[in-house]
């Protein structure tokens, strides 16, 4: 990559306070995470197919390659986002993960840009949105705000 190339979006930490209980809950969704190896109760990495890394750390880790790290949870200014087969598919979803403990934010909706949308709470809090493909025919006007 030349020195002066545009940055590439390609990866996001989520800092964890129970590295099982988050293992569990994004497995529950549906991500191959190995967490066989040695350092697992404190990092797993999670790679996708198109190249995109989800990496689950732990407080105490967090603390070594984050001098200015705080603690906090579930602030709701980042929404993970999963894209789900289909609008049946964010139902199911959302029940299965509901119905194993996660605390749904907002329950299956047919939102205005034409996707159907869900919100649970991961472990840690964080928002953890589930979309069906959007479907043109269903956009409405979106909200006065």
């Amino acid at each position: 990559m030349p020195a002066d190339a545009a940055p590439i979006f390609g990866q996001l930490n989520l800092v964890v306070a129970d590295m099982a209980a988050s293992i569990a809950f994004y497995r529950r969704l549906g991500l191959a995470i190995d967490d066989t190896h040695p350092y697992a109760r404190h990092h797993v990495n999670v790679e996708t197919p198109d190249g995109f890394s989800l990496d689950l750390d732990s407080v105490e880790f967090a603390k070594r390659w984050d001098v200015g790290w705080r603690a906090g949870t579930g602030s709701g200014r980042v929404v993970v986002g999963f894209n789900v087969a289909s609008r049946d598919a964010v139902d199911a979803l959302y029940a299965r993960m509901t119905a194993a403990g996660a605390v749904g934010q907002q329950p299956p909706t047919d939102a205005f840009w034409g996707a159907r949308y869900a919100v649970i709470e991961d472990p840690d809090g964080n928002p953890v949105g589930l979309m069906s493909p959007i479907d043109p025919a269903r956009r409405s006007a979106p909200p006065a705000i």
